[in-house]
C-alpha cells in the first residue's frame, strides 16, 4: 500500500463525477431533441461504475478475505436508456401513421436531482482529497523535524 493510494481514490472519484456530470449536462440540453441524426428521439444516458479492486499479496487489514483492496472507482460504460416516450402531435412532420411522435425520454426534474447529487458527491470527494493532502503535509513536517 502507498501513501498516495487515498488520492488516487479520491481522483477516481472526481473523475467519475465529472463524467456523471457531463452525461447529466447531454442529457438536459437534449431534453427537447426529437430528431438525431443516428435517427430518432434522443435517448437518455447515464453513466455505469463498480468499485475498481485489485489483488495485493500482502494481508494488510485492509484486504478483503480473497486478499483484494479497493482502489475506488472504475467506468463500465454509459447506458442508454431505450424506454419510449411518444407525444401525438399529427401535425408534426415526424409523426407515424397515427399521429404520434417519438420524442426525447429525459425526465428533466430526475436529472436535475442526478446533478445536485453529483454535484454534492464531488464537493465531498473534493474536500476528502483537500484532508488527505493536508495529513500528507504534515507527515512531511514531522518527518523533517
Amino acid at each position: 500500500m502507498s501513501i498516495f493510494d487515498g488520492l488516487e481514490i479520491n481522483t477516481s472519484g472526481l473523475a467519475l463525477e465529472r463524467l456523471k456530470m457531463d452525461t447529466i449536462s447531454t442529457n438536459i440540453a437534449n431534453v427537447n431533441t426529437s430528431q438525431t441524426a443516428e435517427g430518432g428521439a434522443y435517448k437518455s444516458k447515464s453513466v455505469l461504475f463498480s468499485e475498481n479492486v485489485k489483488n495485493v499479496s500482502d494481508s494488510s487489514s485492509a484486504t478483503d478475505e480473497n486478499g483484494q483492496m479497493s482502489y475506488g472507482v472504475k467506468v463500465d460504460g454509459i447506458q442508454e436508456d431505450d424506454s419510449v416516450k411518444r407525444v401525438y402531435d399529427p401535425t408534426d412532420s415526424n409523426a407515424d401513421s397515427n399521429g404520434y411522435v417519438e420524442t426525447s425520454n429525459v425526465d428533466l426534474s430526475d436529472q436535475m436531482v442526478d446533478m445536485i447529487q453529483t454535484m454534492r458527491t464531488y464537493e465531498a470527494d473534493e474536500s476528502v482529497a483537500e484532508d488527505n493532502k493536508d495529513i500528507l503535509k504534515s507527515a512531511l513536517d514531522i518527518s523533517k523535524g
